[in-house]
Parts: C-alpha cells; sequence; structure tokens
C-alpha cells in the first residue's frame, strides 16, 4: 500500500480509458469519486465528447498535457495499445482496474519505467488510505 499511497499523494490528473457518460457504469462512478476527491478527470472514449465536465478525447494521444495516472476500464486484450500511448505521453503510472488483467503489457509498462497496479480498483484504494489517515 505504501506505493498506493505515494501515487495517490502526488497524482494530479487522471486520464480514464473507457470512460462512459452512463451513471451505472463502473468507470462513471469511480471517475466521480475521484473526481470529488481533487483529481482532474480526463476521459478517454471515441464515443463521446464530454464526462463530468470535462472534454473527451477519442485516445490517450490526442490529450493535451500531462497525464499522471492511466486508469484502465477497457477488456484486456485493449491493454497493450493503451500501454503504448501511455508510454508515449509520458504517464507516470499505467492503474488496471479489478478484472483488468494483462501481464506482458504490464511488463513492457515497467519496462519503460511506469508504476504498474494491475487488478485493483483506485476508487477502493484512495478510499482505504483515506479512512487510515
Amino acid at each position: 500500500m505504501n506505493q498506493i499511497s505515494e501515487i495517490l499523494h502526488t497524482a494530479h490528473t487522471i486520464a480514464v480509458v473507457g470512460l462512459s457518460h452512463k451513471r451505472y457504469r463502473p468507470s462513471y462512478g469511480v471517475a466521480e469519486y475521484m473526481q470529488s476527491a481533487g483529481y482532474r478527470i480526463i476521459p478517454v472514449n471515441p464515443r463521446e465528447t464530454e464526462v463530468l465536465g470535462e472534454a473527451s478525447y477519442p485516445d490517450l494521444d490526442s490529450v493535451p498535457g500531462p497525464i499522471d495516472i492511466v486508469d484502465i476500464f477497457r477488456r484486456s486484450e485493449f491493454v497493450p495499445e493503451i500501454v503504448e500511448a501511455a508510454i508515449r505521453k509520458g504517464a507516470r503510472v499505467i492503474w488496471m482496474q479489478e478484472g483488468v488483467i494483462h501481464e506482458e503489457a504490464a511488463r513492457r509498462a515497467a519496462a519503460a519505467g511506469l508504476t504498474v497496479i494491475m487488478d485493483r480498483c483506485i476508487l477502493k484504494d484512495h478510499r482505504r488510505l483515506a479512512h487510515a489517515s
């Protein structure tokens, strides 16, 4: 949890890949919570124009400015291309949500210097840390 605590205390911007405007989707609830906790949320979804009051981008390469965390809400088979884009963008962290697992992409991200969190919910970890302090 020390590594996760460090990530969550130093990050400011989270690109949420697969963020939907549909309130019943886990991506929406997680992004809404993280936004209310003070993080800037950048929706990344080619089917959206705006989510949670933020402009949506079709892919990570289109996002202007720096990204601290790339939070992935896509099926595991899409992870390698997302990791490659995150590396190009200079992101610091790849965060694969619960159920999103891709060992090879995780190794590629780590080899490129990114911190990798896999198969964990950023909202649950943030809440755990908030209650621990």
